[in-house]
């Protein structure tokens, strides 16, 4: 574990059914009074008090509460070996801004992974990058299905590009734009995972209807009053005829897909691109879908 003495090393910030225990030696994760299976994220980060967040909140803290996942969250800094606890430097061949040493980051990595398994199927080390392969419900899936993973939070420039060959990181990005550091994009890569585990949605269908799990964005949501400000709910929702009623979400939902997600829709119908994606709706569906009349204005 690159030399980390224990008794000096990180104490990780642990969450989960029980208030972890003062003691001079951190505790492996696996001691934790967490359910037998419960899926476990660490967290890597220069700023650990941001942790847990809004992931102590609502349905997944309620779940982190019970035991059904578990968060441990371990300070980087605490592995820089000099009185400053130095983590950066300045970038090979010169440039702005400062890059995460590769030995600490190391260091922190292979502390986090002594208890986990090495099989990166089992357990992924997952980087927070822009530069990642983007983040999607699929990805969400894999990660639900592995025992656990590991999230390295990065700051500054990024970190040094050795460690994470070394170490067989894999990068990921939430989305097409730079954020000040990986901890959000991880509190939601995590809160898109965990609430795939069984149990803590309470409703499994609600994960199986929702956006992308079908490949296609989510059909439109309603509730009481029937009527609001003059836009009323659509009459075949409140006509009881699930049929009907499924039909027309569906086709809500497809040409939500066409119209806002042209790749998603090209996918989904099978196409090699987007402008050749295009399907006639029925004219049951086209009833459907209006609720079966035109829409008032």
């Amino acid at each position: 574990m690159s030399g980390e003495d224990p008794e000096n090393a990180a104490k990780p910030r642990s969450h989960g059914l029980f208030q972890p225990r003062v003691s001079a030696k951190p505790r492996a994760l696996g001691e934790d009074q967490t359910r037998p299976g419960a899926w476990r994220a660490k967290v890597l980060t220069l700023f650990p008090t941001m942790f847990p967040g809004p992931l102590g909140e609502s349905l997944l803290g309620k779940a982190l509460r019970e035991g059904r996942w578990a968060l441990e969250v371990l300070d980087i800094r605490r592995f820089a070996r000099d009185k400053h606890r130095t983590v950066d430097d300045t970038p090979a061949g010169g440039g702005p801004g400062m890059v995460m040493k590769p030995d600490v980051v190391a260091a922190a990595i292979d502390y986090a992974q002594a208890d986990a398994p090495g099989d990166r199927a089992r357990w992924p080390v997952i980087y927070l990058s822009p530069r990642g392969r983007p983040f999607d419900q699929a990805t969400a899936r894999r990660l639900a299905a592995a025992e656990g993973a590991t999230f390295l939070c990065g700051r500054y420039e990024g970190v040094d590009q050795r460690v994470l060959e070394a170490r067989q990181v894999e990068e990921v990005a939430v989305g097409d734009a730079v954020l000040t550091g990986g901890e959000i994009p991880a509190m939601a890569v995590i809160d898109a995972t965990v609430r795939l585990r069984p149990g803590v949605l309470g409703n499994e269908a609600s994960a199986e209807e929702e956006s992308f799990s079908r490949g296609l964005l989510e059909h439109p949501h309603y509730t009481r009053p029937p009527e609001w400000e003059g836009r009323r709910i659509p009459e075949v929702l409140l006509s009881g005829h699930h049929a009907r009623i499924a039909a027309w979400r569906q086709s809500r939902a497809e040409a939500l897909t066409k119209e806002r997600r042209p790749d998603l829709w090209a996918a989904y119908t099978g196409k090699a691109g987007a402008g050749q994606g295009e399907a006639e709706l029925s004219d049951a569906q086209t009833s459907a879908a209006t609720g079966g009349h035109e829409k008032e204005d």
